[in-house]
This record gives C-alpha cells, sequence and structure tokens, in this order.
C-alpha cells in the first residue's frame, strides 16, 4: 500500500516529468491514463479521510509544489511591472444574459460576487489588456440571427467603452495596448467567438473588422459550412476552399486567427495556409488533459514554426486531467444513449444526471500552471500566453476564482523557476509579439 502511494504521488497532476523525456524515476504515462490515475488518488485521498491519515513517511514534505502559492512582495512588484494580457473574457455575455444588455443594470464599477469580472477585481489583479469576446451561441446559425446577436455583442463592449472611459479604452492596434496601458487603463480589444458570426461571407468579416473586432475564433462547438469543429462532426477534414479564403482575408486585414475550438486537421490545415501568426486565444495542453479542446502536442511544433501563441484557459474540465477524463466518459455515454433513445431532451436529462452524480474537479492554480511549464518545455517560451475564460465557465481552480488572481500565477512561475524575462513574455509580451506580426502581414498584402 505504501509503494502505491508512493506511485501515485510520482504520477499525481502535479508530476513535473517530461513527457517526451522522462527524466529518472518518473513514469511516462497518457493524458488518459494519468486522468484514470487522479480518480484514483481522490477515492484514496477520501479513504483516508475515513479511515486515517497516510503514514507520516509518505505526507508531502514542506516544499511540495500543490500548496497554495503566496504572494511575495517580488512577485507583487514584477506583476505591477508587466503588461497582462489575457485572451478571453465573456463578461459581455452575462451583460446579455443578466442585465439586459445594459449596465445600468448591472454597474462593474461595484464589486459584483455573482461575477468573475468588475472593475475593482480586474485593476487588483493588474489587467493591462483584455480581449473581450462577443460569444454568441452556435445555434443562432440556424435560426438566422448570428450576425445580429454578434452585433449586439459588440454594442455591449462600445457601450462599456463609454460608461468607463476612465478605466477602458479600445485598442485596435499593438501600439494603442501600449499608449493606452501607459495612460493607466485597460486597453479592450474584441474578439468574434466562432465564424458562424460572419453567416459565411467575407463582407460580413471586413464589417466585424471595422467595428474593432481583431480576432476571430474559426469555430465554436459547432462544425461550419467550411471548418470542423473539436465537440462535433469533421465534414471537411480540416478547412473547405471557403474557409481558406476566411484565412487570406483575415491575414490580409491584419485580423487574428483564433484556432481554439476548431478541430486537429483544422488547426493545421489553418497553419499550412495563414501567413501571419495566429492564437489560441483560451485552449490548453492535451498532452496534460487530454480534451478535445485542448491542443495536441504534434501540433506545437508547427505553432512555434508559425509563431504564435497558445493562451493557456483556466476551465477546471479542459485543465484538470480527473475532470477532462469526466468529460469524455459523459461525451461516450452521450454517444451510447443517442444509439438508445430517440429523444434527444431525454438523452440530455440522462447525461446531466450522470455528471451530478459524478461532478468534475475542480484543481487548483498548479494544473494551469502544469499546461504553461508544458507548452513552454515542448513550443517555447515565446509562444505561451494567458486566456482564462473567465466569466464563460462554471468552474474554476482554486486560487484563480476570478480576475484578482493573476498576480498568483506571476508568483506560482516563479516558484517554478522561471526567470522574468519569460514570465513577462508569457503574461503578455508574446501576444503583443503576434498582434504585431499579423499587422505586419495587413501592411505587406495592401
Amino acid at each position: 500500500m505504501i509503494a502505491s502511494r508512493r506511485l501515485l504521488r510520482r504520477v499525481a497532476i502535479g508530476s513535473r516529468c517530461p513527457l517526451a523525456r522522462p527524466a529518472a524515476g518518473c513514469v511516462a504515462l497518457s493524458p488518459s491514463i494519468r486522468g484514470l490515475l487522479a480518480m484514483v488518488g481522490l477515492a484514496f485521498a477520501a479513504s483516508l479521510a475515513v479511515n486515517g491519515s497516510a503514514p507520516a513517511q509518505d505526507a508531502p514534505a514542506a516544499t511540495d509544489r500543490r500548496e497554495k502559492i503566496v504572494l511575495s512582495d517580488r512577485a507583487a512588484a514584477l506583476h505591477r511591472s508587466l503588461l497582462l494580457v489575457d485572451g478571453h473574457n465573456d463578461l459581455p455575455w452575462e451583460i446579455r444574459k443578466r442585465a439586459s444588455r445594459s449596465f445600468d443594470n448591472l454597474d462593474i464599477a461595484l464589486s459584483q460576487s455573482d461575477l468573475q469580472t468588475d472593475i475593482p477585481r480586474l485593476r487588483q489583479g493588474g489587467v493591462g489588456a483584455q480581449f473581450w469576446s462577443v460569444y454568441v451561441p452556435g445555434e443562432t446559425m440556424r435560426e438566422g440571427t448570428a450576425l445580429a446577436q454578434t452585433l449586439e455583442q459588440i454594442e455591449i463592449v462600445h457601450q462599456m467603452l463609454r460608461r468607463y472611459p476612465e478605466t477602458f479604452e479600445l485598442a485596435l492596434t499593438a501600439d494603442d495596448i501600449v499608449r493606452i496601458r501607459a495612460a493607466g487603463k485597460i486597453a479592450s480589444l474584441i474578439g468574434v467567438e466562432g465564424g458562424h458570426s460572419i453567416e459565411n461571407s467575407l463582407n460580413v468579416l471586413r464589417q466585424l473588422h471595422r467595428l474593432g473586432a481583431r480576432y476571430m475564433t474559426l469555430t465554436h462547438n459547432v462544425t461550419l459550412d467550411w471548418a470542423d469543429a473539436a465537440n462535433d462532426k469533421a465534414v471537411h477534414g480540416g478547412l473547405s476552399p471557403f474557409g481558406e479564403e476566411v484565412i487570406r482575408e483575415m491575414n490580409r486585414l491584419g485580423m487574428l486567427v483564433d484556432l481554439s475550438h476548431v478541430s486537429p486537421d483544422t488547426m493545421r490545415h489553418a497553419l499550412r495556409v495563414t501567413e501571419a501568426p495566429v492564437i489560441y486565444s483560451h485552449s490548453s495542453a492535451r498532452g496534460v488533459a487530454d480534451h478535445p479542446r485542448n491542443v495536441p502536442d504534434d501540433i506545437l511544433p508547427l505553432l512555434a514554426q508559425n509563431g504564435g501563441v497558445i493562451m493557456v484557459n483556466f476551465y477546471s474540465s479542459f485543465v484538470v486531467p480527473a475532470s477532462a477524463a469526466r468529460d469524455a466518459e459523459a461525451a461516450r455515454l452521450r454517444d451510447r444513449l443517442k444509439l438508445e433513445l430517440a429523444d434527444d431532451a431525454a438523452v440530455e436529462a440522462a447525461v446531466q444526471k450522470w455528471k451530478r452524480q459524478n461532478p468534475a474537479v475542480p484543481g487548483t492554480i498548479h494544473d494551469v500552471l502544469d499546461h504553461i511549464d508544458h507548452l513552454i518545455l515542448h513550443a517555447g517560451p515565446d509562444h505561451v500566453g494567458i486566456g482564462s475564460d473567465f466569466d464563460g465557465v462554471p468552474m474554476v481552480p482554486d486560487q484563480l476564482e476570478d480576475v484578482s488572481t493573476y498576480p498568483l500565477i506571476t508568483q506560482g512561475l516563479l516558484d517554478r523557476g522561471h526567470d522574468e524575462t519569460v514570465i513577462r513574455k508569457v503574461m503578455g509580451e508574446n501576444v503583443l509579439r503576434v498582434l504585431r506580426g499579423a499587422e505586419a502581414v495587413a501592411a505587406r498584402n495592401r
């Protein structure tokens, strides 16, 4: 039993064993096995709670890297001095859903405990630039309202800029980000989350760019007429010819191509077509947590060659291996039930019941740091960023509860031995470089 406990600790979620080159004494395991072992470890921990603590020799050392992170003066000063750029925040959708699209009904200048984002906590977190997502659901494509709702979401962002001019200012370029941050404001950029918003029209794409959109995620969770999504059936083997045209037009406009949500084949196809560096605005490493929303390891060298950036997501189901394994099991259950039940509502009810009986594990900030470490190792420090997905996800890890917590990432990276140059890149400089790269490609294509 003692040996089993030691093995579980070595392959725990926080193991720093490199997947590609396991060090002596490390156990190299696939992400799915790691997820299952994590669930075993949770069960073991529950058993200890009932039957008594583990023997003293198996207790974590005082320097165990899964301990809560404590912010030091050094990390706080470093965080204040760096540029923090977050690639994805869904506050505009929350304003639509909770406040009838009006900040008169929900004033973010005040603390809003039901949200993960408000101005006091943005200031506390040291946010320098934020991409605000103007997400609308994939169903709007079938309803014919995708563009109309996207325009309404863009207006919510512009309304926020007008309502709080002392805090936010629209940024359209990398230079704007630098200037706005130097003025003590939060540079605000717009990201379109899903190509369904353009309704198969390059003219609409141009219109969204004119309104301030500076990236577009090629798909959300639904495969389009021109691009395959990660969480839907593949139809095109990546992109259709029109999908290639979308990439080229985004390059011409200087609009970042966002590969979060797309299938691995779409990632590869887009990386072959694009002239400009790409982003993943809110994705993590599939080599750590085996979830289809994450980026496979074999894509990472292609991304590095392209010069792009993966902005690490904080959603527990994407970053915690046990929670990713739970999502995979729920997907398999849904597929089985679709063969057995004719009623889609009954299928979904059964899946939701199973999820309630098998809740996700929130994890901790260390799970997110594991993804950052993995991506630095396998893609390089120039190709990693931050894309929280705050106010777009129902569960986040401990110590990453809201937008005030970013300084703890800076501390965690210092604790793991990263130097200040690397930390500045990860927290924002990499994304600034990518945006400048896209602008340079656009200038050449004019």
